[in-house]
């Protein structure tokens, strides 16, 4: 019987899965090379058949010599690998425990650190200077509003350096709230929303003075709310309220304070047409068009800076809902509403949208104090079609006999007529598409209170039958068409004593 001769090669010995290579040279007719690993205990065998006394072990030298280049090889690379991210750790741990150890000082610090500040404002510094980060250290906000839109306005401006800011609301954080609120949480239901707002950034920026007023703003305290502190460097209109907020930018317009309001966020769902313009500019915004509408009863015409929406109503977006018929039939709606003259309906709002307002008004607001340049396109989505719709009236001078095509009405006061005067539509058809301006009268020269917005085929139709064919109107026109027009000349006419 011939001996049996066994060889056992650990390769891994520190390690819990241990490779073992065994050779057996049992004198039998054939020859087994097994391996396996301590963890498993599976084994797997390979058979060499007919070999010499010496063949096993070539075999046995060839298959140590690989494995042991590969495990020295893995050895190797994990070496690296562990020294590189040992390496990569240490400097991000570093950087991490600096940022750690500044914002504890931060948070116990009781006074201004400059050089904290530095630090937390590091990236704004980057992009808006030294002198424009000094402007924006000296200035006094106001926000008037601290909901959806106001809430972020202050979170960022607070984020963004701003030492000294007074917020106004009368309002608490609702649970309905939340959905648009920058800060809010659960626990914050049913507190005011100036705390709230104020107890979280105080967390973020130690350094701010931020001053709250839990109260409503009317013409009747604005003295004591707006400069009872001091005399603010610039006043923000976040109000939801017609009225309010018409007396707020009517007395910030009129003490000479840099203000900006925001127009309606509530329905809009399209953050590509939001806009930054002058109040003048504003379309497509029921909100800002009665606001407008006020302001030039009271000789303001021009000159609030707003952000606004131009984007177009459609049947199938969310609209204003109306109150059930059951609170009609109970007595006077405006018993429902917290507070005299404020809005009672449910305005649908994506909580997005409030959120893009406010930091809109953020980003200009701090572009403008710090002098960052900064050109926005007012009126970018109809300036065109303000352009044809002029010439379409311009071309109708020649057809009627009229030598020059010059027009008494200017191309800045087509916006007004089609948005504001006709409503952005044909009173005689209800189309708001292919739309033109057309001499209405031909006994009357042509003015904003003698043309009228029209479809193209019934500009062409109102030539023919009524400026070249001597037609009554009242062949022409229903009863219903004749008193929509009469009643938007005589809004014209009314506001034309405020433009």
């Amino acid at each position: 019987m011939k001996s049996r001769k066994t060889f056992i090669l650990d390769l891994n010995a520190s390690s819990s899965h241990r490779l073992c290579l065994v050779i057996t040279n049992s004198g039998e007719s054939q020859n087994k090379t097994q391996l396996w690993t301590n963890k498993r205990r599976d084994f797997k065998a390979y058979s060499i058949n007919d070999m010499g006394n010496d063949s096993w072990k070539l075999v046995a030298v060839t298959v140590a010599a690989t494995v042991t280049t590969l495990k020295v090889a893995e050895l190797a690379i994990n070496s690296w690998n562990s020294r590189s991210s040992s390496s990569s750790s240490s400097a991000v741990g570093t950087e991490t425990e600096k940022d750690v150890r500044l914002a504890k000082k931060l948070r116990e610090s009781r006074g201004y650190d400059d050089s904290l500040y530095r630090e937390q404002l590091a990236r704004n510094y980057a992009f808006l200077g030294e002198e424009g980060m000094e402007k924006l250290k000296n200035q006094y906000f106001v926000v008037v509003g601290a909901g959806g839109v106001g809430s972020w306005v202050v979170t960022m401006l607070v984020r963004s350096g701003a030492h000294r800011i007074k917020i106004i609301d009368f309002d608490q954080v609702s649970l309905s709230s939340l959905n648009r609120h920058s800060c809010a949480d659960l626990y914050d239901v049913g507190l005011p929303k100036v705390e709230v707002l104020k107890e979280h950034l105080k967390k973020i920026a130690p350094w701010c003075n931020i001053e709250t007023c839990n109260e409503l703003w009317t013409r009747e305290n604005a003295d004591r709310l707006i400069f009872g502190d001091g005399t603010p460097t610039f006043i923000i209109d976040c109000i939801d309220n017609i009225d309010t907020k018409v007396d707020l930018l009517e007395y910030a317009y009129k003490k000479d304070i840099p203000v900006i309001a925001s127009m309606g966020a509530a329905t809009k769902s399209d953050p590509t047409r939001i806009n930054v313009g002058d109040l003048t500019t504003t379309e497509e915004d029921p909100l800002a068009r009665s606001v407008r509408r006020r302001l030039k009863q009271r000789g303001i015409i021009k000159g609030i800076p707003t952000v606004f929406s131009a984007e177009k109503p459609d049947p199938r977006k969310a609209k204003l809902l109306p109150l059930p018929e059951d609170e009609f039939q109970k007595g006077n709606v405006g018993e429902l509403s917290a507070l005299k003259d404020f809005r009672v309906r449910i305005l649908p709002v994506l909580g997005t949208m409030p959120g893009v307002f406010g930091l809109t008004i953020a980003t200009w607001v701090l572009c403008k104090i710090s002098g960052y340049p900064m050109e926005p396109i007012e009126g970018k989505n109809r300036i065109k079609l303000y352009d044809g719709i002029y010439q379409s009236l311009a071309g109708q001078m020649s057809r009627i006999g009229h030598p020059d095509q010059r027009v008494p009405v200017a191309l800045s006061d087509v916006g007004y007529l089609v948005e504001e005067v006709w409503r952005g539509k044909s009173p005689i058809s209800g189309y708001s598409t292919r739309l033109t301006l057309s001499k209405w009268d031909p006994k009357k020269p042509v003015s904003l209170q003698n043309v009228v917005v029209m479809t193209k085929d019934e500009q062409r139709e109102h030539e023919n039958r009524i400026l070249l064919g001597n037609e009554s109107f009242a062949d022409v026109y229903s009863e219903e068409a004749l008193a929509m027009i009469e009643k938007r000349f005589g809004e014209e006419r009314y506001y034309s004593q405020f433009r």
